[in-house]
């Protein structure tokens, strides 16, 4: 019999990892292969640059069990009938993925094989159950995340942990792999790239570090702590889930775990966990989640759609004038990530206090995330800019002045990332000017940015657009 392909895409792990588990215990050849197909290839700078560190080390997972990883360009069909044609595979197995674009490509490839013989198998592993197993009680997709939440407690979470495999028997010959050096996925990041590399780890063994840290302490306070920005209070995890060097089965198991326990947060971590799973069971439903406006009606809101407009250009670089968005825009060109509480403040203002369609900022963090996951940035969008599923209600502006005022009281976060104004900035605040685009030519000598819009006069904007596109009436309290 030949060997077993593994085709690895967002499941850089070899833990909790049911394909490579079937590869292995079949006792035949493997041969765990990554393509650079136009998936990678369309990548944002920051999550492409991410994507190569986490190649990386799974090359030295591999090769610690006698393994090795080989690398193709092109065509994820092209590249796997040439590497059956090399080697003599006659099975391929990967773990499913759920957007659109990955369900087309991997429907087509998977009739191909099994047309010709080959054992063509996909596997779960991405998400914690499926999209299809929760239904409505008539039978269709949810589409509010309170019910879908309901239904995964009430059929359960099949907890099914698999160590590594020890070793694999490798093939006779093993066949031509590219180099990854010579694909360049970080050349997106330019200068940034060192930056992020003293603030970014990846890797399996640092995800179930980090997994480790935050089950055995942090998870207590996670209810309580998690929207403070200038605290530490979140898991940290979202880098690793976006990549799959660690399983959301394992991050789930060790939270209920901690539930078991008496944990005061493992039950608030879990909830955020099957927010995730939400994201996909609607972008598996709803396919045009990520470039339509979810809600009937909304296409003629007057959002702006010009992503050059100077207002845009200053949110996009920490210059609104805010120190709770400024602070996160930085955050991001720093770290690759951003505090989800400010994610939901930056993306707020984006959409609300300056009109502007989500789609411009669903395309800035898709440049910029290490942690950029397609259907929870979509759905992230769509939910706080007012017209996706179970989405904030349209009149729920964030008051950027009150929400710094609550999660953000004595300014730590303000000062850890902004610069202008301190007579000792962090180190932290300073990266900010190594990472940008030199072209933006800001500098710390610069004065601290005056706000670029008054916050009522954005707000009561917003909801008179509101108003004429719903025809009622909005006069009330600015609820952020």
């Amino acid at each position: 019999m030949g060997p077993v392909i593994v085709w690895f895409r967002r499941d850089l792990r070899l833990n909790d990892h049911p394909a490579l588990a079937e590869a292995a215990r079949s006792g035949r050849p493997v041969l765990p292969v990554f393509i650079r197909d136009k998936s990678v290839v369309g990548l944002g700078a920051a999550p492409a640059w991410r994507l190569e560190k986490g190649l990386e080390s799974l090359s030295r997972s591999l090769a610690g069990i006698g393994s090795r990883l080989i690398l193709r360009n092109g065509d994820a069909d092209d590249c796997l009938d040439d590497l059956i044609l090399e080697t003599g595979a006659d099975a391929v197995f990967w773990t499913r993925l759920y957007d659109p674009a990955s369900k087309q490509r991997d429907r087509a490839i998977k009739a191909s094989l099994k047309s010709r013989g080959v054992d063509a198998r996909s596997f779960s592993g991405h998400l914690l159950t499926e999209p299809v197993r929760l239904r409505t009680k008539e039978g269709g997709p949810f589409r509010v995340y309170s019910p879908f939440w309901r239904a995964m407690v009430r059929e359960g979470i099949q907890v099914d942990l698999m160590p590594a495999p020890k070793d694999m028997r490798p093939p006779e010959r093993w066949p031509a792999s590219e180099k990854l050096e010579a694909w360049n996925l970080g050349q997106g990041m330019r200068r940034g790239a060192a930056v992020l590399s003293r603030h970014v780890v990846a890797g399996e063994e640092a995800a179930l570090e980090r997994l480790d840290q935050f089950a055995e302490g942090k998870i207590d306070g996670y209810k309580s702590n998690r929207d403070l920005v200038s605290e530490a209070g979140t898991s940290g995890l979202s880098p690793f889930l976006s990549l799959g060097e660690v399983s959301p089965v394992r991050c789930w198991a060790r939270a209920m775990h901690a539930s078991e326990s008496g944990s005061p947060g493992a039950g608030t971590f879990m909830k955020e966990l099957a927010w995730r799973e939400f994201a996909h069971h609607l972008m598996h439903h709803f396919p045009d989640l990520g470039h339509r406006n979810w809600r009937d009606g909304w296409e003629s809101f007057p959002w702006n759609l010009e992503e050059n407009r100077p207002d845009v250009l200053a949110w996009k670089q920490g210059r609104t004038g805010y120190a709770l968005i400024d602070a996160a825009m930085r955050e991001l060109q720093v770290t690759g990530t951003m505090h989800n509480r400010a994610r939901m403040v930056a993306a707020s203002f984006l959409t609300k206090h300056l009109m502007t369609d989500w789609r411009v900022g669903l395309r800035w963090f898709e440049q910029h995330l290490v942690d950029w996951d397609t259907a929870s940035n979509a759905m992230g969008w769509q939910w706080v800019a007012g017209c996706g599923p179970d989405a904030a209600p349209f009149f729920r502006i964030f008051n950027p002045e009150t929400q710094a005022k609550k999660f953000d009281p004595d300014g730590r976060y303000a000062r850890r990332w902004i610069a202008e104004g301190q007579a000792d900035p962090p180190s932290t605040a300073m990266d900010f000017f190594e990472a940008i685009p030199a072209r933006w030519q800001l500098s710390l000598d610069m004065a601290p940015a005056a706000p670029i819009v008054e916050l009522a006069d954005g707000r009561s904007r917003a909801l008179a657009a509101y108003s004429r596109l719903t025809g009622k009436s909005q006069d009330l309290p600015n609820v952020g």
